[in-house]
């Protein structure tokens, strides 16, 4: 039944070439989201995860950054905020988007796709955008420490953290005459505050105005942003390989980042963010510091660190990871991002966890199973009373439950005609997505 509800899903939340996240809250296309849908679409309809990713890299920059909102020109403007008309930004396609990044977890999810069906031609079309990618990423983004920043929130993904509210004391809260729309849908005692929505807004205002080149008030090393970036590289080594390519430079960036994370972010227990205004680390507790657990190349000393900490902070021997740790005072268990739990990051980690302790991975499994079973597909989950919070019929959630539960032994799923049949739209072959050439 879980299986069947999870299609549901991602067939209702499906819109012709990719899938929103939310029918009422999300109407348009995100970046890492489609990356985690792909994973799971994947599972069931390969073809469907292939023309996912195309979709979201169709709207690839110039510059190789692949923006966080694809915004959908049929839906109104007033729909959502920030609107396409506040990011004034558009890719070599003509698609409207917004000027900022998310976490590059697509490598993987491209490979996963590729390992569910292979597929030569798509590896081939997907591989030169994944590289651009990364190449803005080193471009713009990296200090001489060769780690990279991000110069928003919403770039970490995780974007209402407890660890940004330190940098966003430097914000000045001025912006003034927009609607919040999320507060339409999802209660305010589960959403960022008023403030923090007005800061968001400063730091966008300004990033648009120099450009979508210069860093404002803003402007932080994130761990789990530098763990999808080394993640990456270690994938785009397999896929180099897989098309014939040279993968020894992607290794080598791969090692490189890993170590830089070791030597300047890691604090002995918990890898934390660092301040590239003052050059401190920023003392939190956020579970996007357990997320290097993914990095292939991670120290063993390193790695058995974080998991003591996961064990002794974030409970994870016996509940599902909450996005921030149990005994911090900043510890909200259904505020959106300071202590829910988020299926998203569970599944991180359970990369991470697969091959070091498969005892723990397994148990993260059954807890993200057991949230599911007793809440649905929700955006986000209270980790101690496992009820649901924030969107229904959450795209993310239901994609990687199908990951997870092809990896506990079922080899994809197939699901009856009429349930794969049921679409607003139908599924393009990949040929259909435009495509232009990266300068």
């Amino acid at each position: 039944m879980i299986l069947r509800d999870a299609v549901r899903v991602l067939v209702s939340n499906w819109d012709g070439s990719y899938t929103v996240p939310s029918r009422r809250l999300y109407p348009h296309q995100w970046s890492w989201d489609s990356a985690f849908i792909a994973i799971g679409n994947a599972r069931w309809s390969p073809r469907r995860a292939r023309t996912e990713l195309l979709s979201l890299f169709g709207a690839q920059w110039y510059d190789g950054r692949v923006p966080h909102i694809v915004f959908n020109p049929r839906v109104p403007e007033d729909a959502y905020f920030p609107s396409s008309d506040f990011w004034r930004a558009a890719a070599p396609s003509g698609a409207r988007t917004s000027g900022i990044v998310q976490p590059p977890v697509h490598a993987l999810a491209a490979w996963k796709t590729y390992q569910a069906e292979p597929d030569q031609a798509f590896l081939r079309r997907i591989y030169p955008r994944l590289v651009a990618q990364q190449d803005f990423l080193r471009d713009q983004r990296r200090s001489a420490e060769g780690l990279i920043s991000i110069v928003h929130p919403w770039e970490s993904g995780m974007d209402n953290s407890p660890a940004w509210d330190l940098p966003l004391a430097a914000v000045q809260a001025t912006a003034t005459g927009f609607v919040r729309r999320d507060l339409q849908t999802v209660s305010a005692d589960e959403r960022p505050t008023d403030r923090d929505y007005v800061q968001y807004v400063e730091l966008a205002q300004a990033y648009r105005e120099s450009g979508y080149r210069e860093p404002g008030a803003f402007h932080v090393e994130d761990p789990l942003f530098n763990a999808a970036y080394g993640l990456a590289e270690s994938t785009l080594a397999t896929i180099a390989q897989e098309l014939g390519l040279d993968p020894e430079p992607h290794h080598r960036e791969a090692e490189a980042v890993t170590a830089a994370m070791v030597a300047h972010l890691f604090d002995g227990k918990l890898f934390q963010p660092r301040d590239m205004h003052s050059g401190t680390l920023i003392h939190s507790s956020s579970a996007a510091g357990l997320t290097p657990l993914m990095l292939p190349g991670l120290p063993p000393e390193v790695a058995d660190a974080l998991i003591g900490t996961a064990i002794d902070r974030f409970g994870l021997n016996d509940m599902p990871l909450p996005s921030y740790a149990l005994d911090a005072p900043e510890f909200d268990p259904a505020r959106y991002w300071r202590g829910p739990s988020w299926v998203n990051v569970s599944w991180l980690l359970w990369q991470g966890l697969r091959e070091r302790r498969p005892d723990l991975a397994r148990t993260l499994a059954d807890a993200m199973m057991r949230s599911v079973s007793l809440s649905g597909f929700r955006e986000y989950f209270n980790p101690l009373t496992l009820r649901g919070h924030g969107c229904r019929d959450f795209s993310w959630s239901a994609a990687l439950v199908l990951d997870i539960v092809a990896e506990h032994s079922l080899n994809g799923l197939k699901p009856s005609r009429r349930e794969s049949g049921q679409e607003s739209g139908r599924i393009r072959k990949a040929d259909d997505i435009s495509d232009h050439v990266l300068a």
